[in-house]
């Protein structure tokens, strides 16, 4: 069974790629050694669409595209970590979309989707709810006042 997409940017510049991806869009990671970083995303999606009538882009063409819940505040929060943007935000009928380069020249579409993603909201739950009993132990343990020795006598 297919459990989820393993993506590849090649780029001429691959560690200033590797950089970014980590420092700029804080993409969780983990160094596989020798400094490749394998970036570990939370939910992914694939969508497929037609050429043009011009046969444009060409058939067999990939694309990336980073999706948020926030548009305005995400393009905020990555322009105040250095991410430029190639255009403003727009309405493309499916979400709320703009771009931006990465170092090597890749161009990579940012949107916030209208339509609702299948099973989004119950991973949002079920993390909360993983979340809460490590709350609750925080909390408890603040709120405890350490026993008292009992004295010997």
């Amino acid at each position: 069974m297919i459990r989820g997409l393993h993506g590849l940017f090649y780029s001429s510049e691959p560690e200033a790629m590797r950089s970014f991806l980590r420092d700029k869009l804080r993409l969780p990671h983990t160094d596989v050694g020798e400094g490749w970083l394998i970036f570990d995303l939370p939910e992914a999606d694939i969508g497929v669409h037609p050429t043009d009538e011009s046969g444009e882009p060409a058939s067999g063409t990939h694309d990336v595209s980073f999706y948020c819940d926030d548009i305005q505040g995400t393009v905020a929060g990555l322009r105040s970590r250095g991410v430029e943007f190639t255009q403003e935000v727009a309405d493309h009928g499916y979400g709320f979309v703009t771009y931006f380069n990465m170092p090597g020249g890749v161009r990579v579409q940012l949107y916030e989707p209208k339509y609702q993603k299948r099973n989004a909201a119950p991973k949002r739950a079920a993390a909360a709810t993983r979340a809460a009993p490590a709350r609750k132990r925080r909390a408890a343990a603040k709120r405890r006042v350490p026993a008292k020795k009992k004295s010997r006598r």
